[in-house]
């Protein structure tokens, strides 16, 4: 394996997400694309696929991709537990997570907590809600 290349999130909403990762978190837009035909029906195994594709990037070059699916409609999985069997969560790293708590709350964002300091005392950690209500942590490495 030489490096995770970027991991995908399937949105119902692809212009609140848009909000929420660009507008809210800051994550800068790489591709924006509406996939379809036989390539992405048979690497998906689905049929007449129509997905709307947004790369987008953080400072660091690491990618995320909203994945908005107008050909089929999955279920939600309605009050996902974070504890729940397959993918959990992204993390993300922020320079001041005090400051993140607050602005993100000012613009209705849910937390499950206050900013957290770890046992070890190397980060401050919190976890916010997506629109799609998937958890997503917010991480500050502390220097000590």
């Amino acid at each position: 394996m030489k490096n995770i290349r970027h991991f995908g999130i399937v949105v119902t909403d692809i212009e609140k997400s848009l909000e929420f990762y660009r507008d809210i978190l800051g994550f800068k837009i790489k591709i924006d694309a509406l996939e379809e035909g036989k390539f992405i029906d048979t690497i998906l195994g689905l049929k007449d696929v129509k997905v709307r594709t947004v790369k987008m990037y953080a400072d660091d070059g690491n990618l995320i991709e909203l994945l908005w699916y107008q050909s089929h409609k999955g279920k939600k999985i309605e009050n996902k537990e974070i504890f729940d069997i397959g993918a959990s969560h992204p993390a993300f790293t922020v320079e001041n997570l005090d400051y993140e708590y607050k602005r993100l709350n000012e613009k209705g964002i849910k937390f499950i907590s206050l900013p957290q300091v770890s046992p070890n005392g190397k980060t401050k950690v919190a976890f916010c809600y997506d629109p799609d209500g998937a958890p997503v942590e917010l991480v500050e490495e502390l220097t000590n």
